[in-house]
């Protein structure tokens, strides 16, 4: 079997269910409430089911710049993940370097970790966010600039004249992830009529973690593609991008979710991640 541009995909697909947003019209929203968690107004969500095939059986098929994701070994030198400290002193050094390498980006920069955690029961859940399986992109066509202008804004009007992207890389903490893997839709396969604008708040907390953006939540469109990678261990990492400023580009915007994998065995632990976002700018061509 073969997708539309001839690759190849190996092995059955398993059934994922995936929430879609409903384009009704109104302008959703999605704010943090006193817990941390999510908060949706003037949204319809609807569950769809869309095959989901294993990347892993023909991974060296999947770039960054042409699906907009890509799975890479990369070993840390991070010992404790939940210890702020470290992810800012060797981490985030990690991640700029790595980003770099695979990109050929002139400059990196991560500014901002988040770590997940699908086991509600467990002391983590008290700081760490939900894994989310809503279909969904971290920034859209005016929040990816916006976030430039709110990090850098004395430079920000010269960074935004050449091009530049938001990368995310996702890493199991627990491992290898059995429950609620991440799943990503080929970049290829989104049409930006699927595309909807949902704003997204965070008025809880220090003033310093208080603003107010947007990202994309996605209508259903059968000609998604959905791919993930079995068994991720903490040496591997996915890497994506969540945002492209290159119009040319075939992988701008990169939409993903957790999904329920059914064969997955009844007492499998809970998936802990972490995934961190950077800026990558590039030198004019």
């Amino acid at each position: 079997m073969s997708q539309p541009d001839g690759t190849s995909i190996i092995g059955n697909p398993l059934p994922g269910i995936f929430t879609y947003v409903v384009n009704d019209g109104r302008k959703p929203i999605a704010r943090n409430n006193e817990r941390g968690r999510i908060d949706y107004m003037n949204v319809t969500l609807e569950e769809r089911e869309l095959p989901v095939h294993d990347a892993r059986h023909n991974q060296a098929a999947f770039s960054l710049e042409r699906n907009g994701f890509q799975l890479i070994r990369h070993t840390s030198d991070v010992a404790d993940f939940r210890d702020k400290n470290e992810l800012n002193s060797v981490y985030q050094a990690e991640m700029e370097a790595f980003i770099k390498s695979v990109t050929g980006a002139a400059r990196v920069h991560v500014f901002d970790h988040t770590l997940r955690t699908g086991d509600e029961k467990s002391d983590d859940a008290s700081w760490m966010r939900e894994t989310v399986n809503h279909v969904h992109n971290d920034y859209t066509e005016q929040s990816g600039p916006q976030r430039v202008r709110d990090l850098f804004p004395d430079e920000a009007e010269d960074l935004l004249q050449h091009r530049f992207a938001v990368i995310q890389v996702w890493r199991a903490i627990r491992s290898p992830v059995e429950k609620s893997p991440l799943a990503i839709c080929d970049a290829r396969s989104i049409s930006s009529d699927d595309l909807i604008v949902m704003e997204r708040s965070r008025p809880a907390g220090p003033e310093s973690t208080r603003r107010v953006g947007e990202l994309y939540h996605l209508s259903f469109n059968r000609k998604h593609r959905w791919f993930y990678f079995s068994r991720m261990t903490s040496d591997e990492v996915l890497i994506f991008k969540t945002f492209e400023s290159d119009l040319g580009s075939p992988a701008r915007f990169t939409a993903h979710a957790a999904f329920e994998d059914p064969t997955c065995r009844p007492d499998a632990p809970e998936r802990v991640s972490i995934d961190i976002r950077a800026f990558a700018f590039f030198s004019p061509a």
